[in-house]
């Protein structure tokens, strides 16, 4: 029973360190819309963040990994387009095929998440021993190399593996 509250805690304490990071992410983003007119919907967040994280899909790869028609992301797809977040770049390889790429204004939203992130390592290092922070860097690249199999990052042919 010791165990089962262990991995409880566990769970815990990883939702805590999601939840924290998310809503650090928002409270940055909130404070921009705050300033100035909302530039994206909450959907067209999710879809740049999509082609972001796949690394310059095809339309085809970036409808499969979002689980969408290939209408329905061409429609998602224009409309980022026409805001300035994505281009499309004919293939080098194919030329019959366009690859989606996210443009420096996208990168400049991204800037909120990874600065955070780079905080909290940075405080992860100083207040933690090098073998401690070894230990967590092994920990953290075995969840992202192994435990997240449904999730492959710049993985083109299988963004979102079916469970």
């Amino acid at each position: 029973m010791a165990e089962i509250t262990h991995l409880k805690t566990l769970e815990d304490t990883f939702n805590n360190v999601y939840v924290k990071i998310k809503l650090q992410l928002y409270k940055r983003l909130l404070q921009r819309l705050e300033t100035r007119e909302a530039s994206l919907s909450t959907v067209e967040t999710f879809s740049v963040e999509v082609i972001d994280a796949l690394g310059a899909p095809t339309l085809s790869e970036f409808a499969k990994a979002a689980g969408i028609s290939v209408a329905n992301a061409t429609y998602k797809v224009q409309n980022l387009i026409r805001k300035g977040y994505i281009q499309k770049q004919r293939s080098e390889a194919d030329r019959r095929e366009s690859h989606l790429h996210v443009t420096e204004r996208f990168n400049e939203y991204k800037k909120l998440h990874t600065e955070y992130i780079n905080t909290v390592v940075k405080r992860v290092e100083a207040s933690c021993s090098p073998a401690d922070v070894a230990a967590f860097r092994r920990v953290l690249k075995t969840i992202d190399d192994e435990l997240m199999p449904e999730v492959a990052l710049g993985d083109k042919t299988a963004a979102l593996r079916p469970r």
